[in-house]
């Protein structure tokens, strides 16, 4: 049904989800060379050359990105089973693939709402082509940069009620922000515009396990794909949460955040993975941020 379906191997090209949507086929894109690691099949020799150029420093990528997208299926069925979140704000959603954050939400719950934003026309193309709600939830797409979170949360009330608590998904996606950019002010105004009891994720890209092979693998990426990646310590991805209170076990190896098996031997993979809840009080008011919400 999704992009990612594919066993992998297979190297046939992308579907044509929208045929007026602008790429470059010869040129490496950050989304189908993800979805490559991730053993989809929608990506063309470009990509491929690029994920193997990165997989020759640092093998572990693909069970990097893979046990991202486990962790985002934990992350979900806990904030909607266990939390009772019945909104979510994906940011950065990549190309879609199975167990999306709506589908694994609406299994829980089949009334939750989830909003996905990303600024990448392919992306956008396949998510409204793709990504079907359950009839008793929603789901709304946002094209804007995160860079701009201001734009994001005021297209996403579209969808979502920021009176009431909501996730926001950030998996995978920080790193692509250089610290020119201030990714720790973005994620404060993310946070600042939500509820009382609503719920902040990130993983993140990290050099800690292996920092020689993990920065020539950034280099031979930042070679090929026109979207630059920065890694980032333990105590950076940390301050990402800006003090806000950490979900247990806090901020770990992506495989250790809440494994379904205890104990169970993991690849390493290089991504640090958290979840925060807003505290409860008094929801702050957006129109300080110079937001329009509601």
């Amino acid at each position: 049904m999704a992009a990612g379906t594919g066993t992998p191997g297979q190297v046939s090209g992308p579907r044509d989800a929208d045929p007026a949507t602008p790429f470059d086929p010869a040129v490496a894109h950050s989304a189908r060379v993800y979805n490559y690691w991730l053993g989809g099949k929608d990506h063309y020799p470009a990509d491929r050359r690029a994920g193997d150029a990165v997989k020759r420093h640092r093998p572990q990528v693909v069970a990097g990105v893979r046990a991202n997208r486990s962790f985002l299926a934990r992350a979900v069925r806990y904030l909607a089973g266990d939390c009772g979140i019945r909104q979510f704000l994906d940011i950065g959603t990549g190309l879609p693939a199975p167990d999306s954050t709506h589908e694994v939400a609406q299994r829980v719950a089949p009334d939750c709402a989830v909003a996905y934003a990303d600024n990448d026309p392919l992306v956008l193309a396949y998510a409204r082509a793709l990504l079907t709600s359950d009839p008793q939830g929603s789901c709304g797409y946002i094209d804007a940069d995160l860079r701009d979170p201001a734009a994001i949360l005021a297209q996403a009330s579209g969808t979502l009620d920021f009176t009431q608590p909501i996730a926001v998904l950030l998996l995978a996606v920080l790193h692509f922000i250089p610290d020119r950019d201030d990714p720790a002010e973005i994620v404060e105004v993310l946070a600042r515009a939500l509820a009382p009891g609503s719920y902040l994720v990130i993983s993140h890209l990290t050099a800690d396990f292996a920092p020689a092979q993990v920065a020539a693998a950034v280099r031979a990426y930042d070679a090929a794909v026109p979207t630059a990646v920065t890694a980032r310590a333990h105590a950076e991805v940390t301050a990402l949460f800006g003090g806000l209170p950490l979900v247990p076990p806090g901020v770990v190896p992506v495989h250790e955040w809440r494994p379904v098996a205890v104990g169970r031997l993991h690849q390493a993979a290089d991504l640090y993975a958290g979840m925060a809840r807003t505290p409860l009080g008094t929801l702050v008011s957006t129109t300080r941020l110079g937001l329009v919400i509601g």
